[in-house]
């Protein structure tokens, strides 16, 4: 029995050895440094929250060394932020198949504090889950998170697997009570948009809406308020329209809109259903970039 238990030990200080090579801190707190990952050459993404200022940002790389970092962008909608830094000999982050993760997998968060080295704590994968959007308007791939500790400095870590693959990236800046873990997918896709334009768009219609309930019992989202120059302002919404069906689905409440208005939507015609005086017709509306800076 001591034998399997220093085995498992063994090979759990392997993992985040692993790990720890491609591990980072950054530093851009006055407090306290964060982690990060090296997700590939001279990349480094870690928690947008913690990172509490735009220049005079360095990394502490794995060999000790500190080294300028900038800048390339955040999105605070994901909670991501990446850097641009000279990361030399660093190896890139290994990933693990998104396939193969199942509820109960034990997992490593590991991280790396400043000048202290790498910090790790153990648990399972608690909850696997589909896409979600996050109270900041961001659309996550899939939901996962992991019982995991994240000790103070550990936003911006890595989840491994027990062979030291990244599963995505840690942060306790998204939700209230516990952490969550944003995965490779949507890490890549927030990277080539914030390197291409330093911003993530995501697509506004410009209406303020609110469920309502037909007479014939159909839901809908009656139109409160319509900025004249934006997306639905131009396909001839107005005030008073209830809208029922977007490309198809039918919409109750705001989240089933905003399904629709992810970054890849941005400039396409979204086919809408409403109602206007006691009958439905149909608009097509070109979506809109939100203005930066609103959510």
């Amino acid at each position: 029995m001591a034998t399997d238990l220093n085995e498992v030990s063994e090979s759990l200080a392997g993992a985040v050895q692993q790990a720890a090579r491609f591990l980072v801190a950054v530093n851009g707190n006055h407090r306290l440094a964060s982690s990060g990952v090296v997700w590939r050459a001279g990349i480094i993404v870690t928690a947008d929250h913690t990172v509490r200022r735009d220049d005079e940002l360095t990394v502490t790389l794995p060999d000790g060394r500190t080294v300028p970092a900038k800048l390339a962008g955040r999105d605070p909608g994901t909670d991501l932020a990446v850097l641009q830094a000279d990361t030399g000999a660093t190896p890139a982050a290994e990933f693990a198949d998104p396939a193969s993760f199942q509820i109960g997998n034990m997992v490593l968060a590991v991280g790396r504090r400043g000048e202290n080295g790498p910090c790790a704590s153990l648990g399972i994968l608690s909850a696997l889950g589909g896409p979600w959007r996050t109270w900041r308007n961001g659309q996550i791939a899939r939901f996962v998170r992991a019982d995991v500790t994240l000790y103070p400095g550990s936003s911006g870590s890595a989840l491994v697997d027990t062979s030291g693959r990244v599963l995505g990236v840690n942060t306790a800046g998204l939700t209230r009570n516990w952490s969550v873990t944003i995965p490779r997918e949507t890490v890549d896709a927030v990277i080539a948009a914030l390197l291409s334009q330093g911003h993530v768009s995501r697509g506004f219609l410009g209406v303020g809406l609110h469920p309502v309930t037909l007479p014939d019992q159909r839901s809908g989202l009656i139109v409160l308020s319509v900025d004249a120059d934006g997306p639905a302002g131009k396909a001839g919404v107005i005030i008073g329209d209830v809208l029922l069906q977007i490309a198809g689905k039918a919409i109750a409440d705001t989240d089933d809109v905003q399904s629709h208005l992810g970054p890849d939507q941005v400039g396409k015609p979204l086919d809408v259903e409403l109602y206007r005086g006691g009958a439905s017709q149909k608009v097509s509306i070109v979506v809109g970039a939100r203005p930066r800076g609103e959510r």
